[in-house]
């Protein structure tokens, strides 16, 4: 009935126009406003007159307000803005297309009320916000046109939409489109329910893990050990939150601590945890010294420990001056290959201090277990990271000298080779990612420089040795040991053995009758042991007296504090000195 109405409007507005302006205009333009009563229309067509008559829109609008007739059904035509008029349905009118509807009768009716009713239904049971009282009303509805007014009333649906449905003829069309409607709308309930039942499960799932921790901290607090274990777990957060780790070493721990902190305190599992924890915490993350950027000191500091050494020196100085310019670098391998006695572990003690840098030295000899390097896994209680992690433990900082003595002393057997596992350690490209098998994340060791000591190369792995820089130490001449006899053995025995300088006095004859009569090596450790002993008598010596004097050693005196020479000159040797 309101299709009826709406074109016996349109119709009395096309007769005006064309007996008033004699225009034929095909469609006329009748919308239903928003937000307006039921009933009441807008015409448009004011506007597409003034395009046709040149004429102002208000004006026209006026003109059809005034002189257009009554129109059956409607009150009389408004001016509603400027161009717009609006039509009104007269009440009876209104209230007659609201209750009338024709009685369609047959069985594609029926099957249209009982859908709509079993999606209503649906609807109902999913949507909270109407009450069950609206679904027992509508069930007891009989007429179709009131049932589908009933339900549409009642659906959360937008006004535009119910105005639509009430705008069609027919119960079986409405009806029909009702369907539609909740159908679409059903789907859209459901969704809804779904994802409140997601956000319902999360809750319900925080909820019920905060009840099971606190009691879980209940009956450890009965147990007696709750507050030991739990400040010792707020320890360890405290401490991973101040060891600058990493990223990723973070998010390890934080997930370590957690998995601890449900946990009986007394399981095993939950010891490795804290050692693991431990390790990760006390590890040097970040921390760094500063190197001593002034040359000519370094080179008086290796100038005062030893005696010598000249391309080792200018190694160290090479290096420090590129860290100086180019402000990073990564640590050198260096490998001293010589025999034993001539100062290889000293002098990394030596560059550690030029340096400024903390100085570990790790032994290799004997080493044959891959594990001593890479470390063992986190499988039983007891196992700990290898020795390079323990060294950067110890050192206390990521860049300092680390010293692995005795390369070449490494063996190998079934359980790994671990001059293999050096290599990753010992190569510039892979080491700032080393892997240990315990912590199982990522270490730096690119900044640490890395001295290594061997008395020979062929036991060394050929892939091994040429990751490492080799610098030769020789033995030293007759001059040079002379000379690091009074600068540095003499000093540092007359020390030892509770003497002062003017206590003993060794004069250079005696040193080099030492030295060819009683040591016969490359490096300097007899030497040092002989004048120990003559120390030693000397101390003896003054211990005894009541009175201080000074003792002076010369070449007829050995035999007297070192007993019979250990080697004689074969007559070559003292025709080859005799000529010197």
């Amino acid at each position: 009935m309101y299709r009826n109405l709406q074109r016996n409007l349109a119709a009395h507005v096309r007769e005006f126009l064309r007996q008033k302006y004699d225009l034929e205009v095909a469609n006329v333009s009748i919308e239903q406003p928003p937000n307006v009563e039921l009933g009441e229309y807008a015409l448009t067509l004011a506007f597409e007159l003034a395009k046709k008559l040149r004429q102002a829109p208000r004006k026209i609008a006026e003109e059809v307000v005034s002189r257009i007739g009554p129109i059956p059904g409607f009150e009389k035509l408004e001016l509603a803005g400027a161009g717009y008029i609006n039509a009104r349905l007269r009440r009876e009118e209104l209230a007659a297309t609201l209750i009338a509807d024709d009685k369609p009768r047959g069985s594609e009716v029926e099957a249209l009320v009982r859908h709509a009713l079993q999606l209503f239904n649906d609807y109902v049971h999913l949507n909270r916000r109407i009450p069950d009282e609206v679904l027992m009303s509508a069930n007891n509805i009989g007429d179709p046109a009131t049932l589908s007014y009933t339900i549409a009333a009642n659906l959360l649906v937008k006004v535009t939409k119910k105005q639509r449905l009430l705008e069609l003829d027919g119960s079986t069309e409405r009806l029909r489109a009702l369907g539609e409607m909740l159908a679409g709308e059903l789907e859209i309930v459901k969704l809804e329910r779904k994802i409140e039942g997601q956000v319902r499960s999360q809750v319900h799932k925080n909820q019920k893990e905060f009840y099971l921790n606190e009691q879980l901290k209940a009956i450890r607090k009965e147990l007696g050990y709750q507050n030991e274990f739990s400040n010792e777990i707020d320890e360890l957060v405290q401490a991973v939150k101040k060891a600058k780790m990493p990223p990723e070493v973070h998010d390890k721990a934080v997930k370590e601590i957690d998995k601890l902190g449900k946990m009986s305190f007394m399981s095993p599992e939950a010891t490795v945890v804290r050692n693991y924890v431990d390790w990760l915490v006390s590890l040097p993350w970040g921390n760094k010294t500063d190197d001593n950027p002034d040359i000519g000191s370094v080179e008086k500091i290796l100038d005062e420990d030893h005696y010598g050494l000249k391309k080792v020196k200018e190694r160290i100085i090479e290096y420090l001056a590129v860290l100086k310019l180019s402000g990073s670098l990564k640590g050198p391998i260096l490998c001293f290959v010589g025999p034993p006695g001539v100062g290889k572990t000293s002098l990394g003690k030596s560059i550690a201090r030029a340096l400024g840098r903390k100085f570990v030295r790790m032994s290799l000899g004997g080493v044959r277990d891959e594990a001593e390097i890479r470390g063992h896994r986190r499988t039983y209680i007891g196992s700990m990271p290898g020795r390079i992690i323990q060294a950067m433990k110890r050192a206390g900082s990521m860049n300092p000298v680390l010293l692995l003595d005795e390369i070449d002393k490494l063996g190998t057997d079934f359980r790994g080779d671990p001059a293999s596992a050096l290599l990753e350690v010992l190569d510039p490209e892979q080491n700032h990612t080393f892997n240990d098998h315990y912590l199982e994340v990522d270490f730096d060791l690119s900044q640490v420089m890395f001295l290594t000591t061997s008395n020979t190369l062929y036991s060394i792995p050929p892939a091994l040795l040429d990751r490492m820089e080799i610098i030769r130490l020789p033995g030293y001449l007759e001059f040079e040991k002379v000379e690091i006899a009074k600068n540095f053995l003499i000093p540092k025995e007359l020390k030892a053995n509770g003497l002062v300088p003017k206590d003993l006095q060794i004069t250079d004859g005696a040193l080099k009758a030492v030295i060819n009569a009683y040591t016969r090596e490359a490096g300097v450790r007899s030497l040092e042991r002989e004048i120990a002993a003559i120390c030693r008598k000397v101390a003896r010596k003054k211990a005894t007296l009541k009175k201080s004097r000074t003792f002076r050693v010369v070449e007829k005196h050995l035999q007297k504090f070192l007993g019979v020479p250990k080697y004689l000159d074969s007559q070559i040797e003292r025709r080859s000195r005799h000529c010197s």
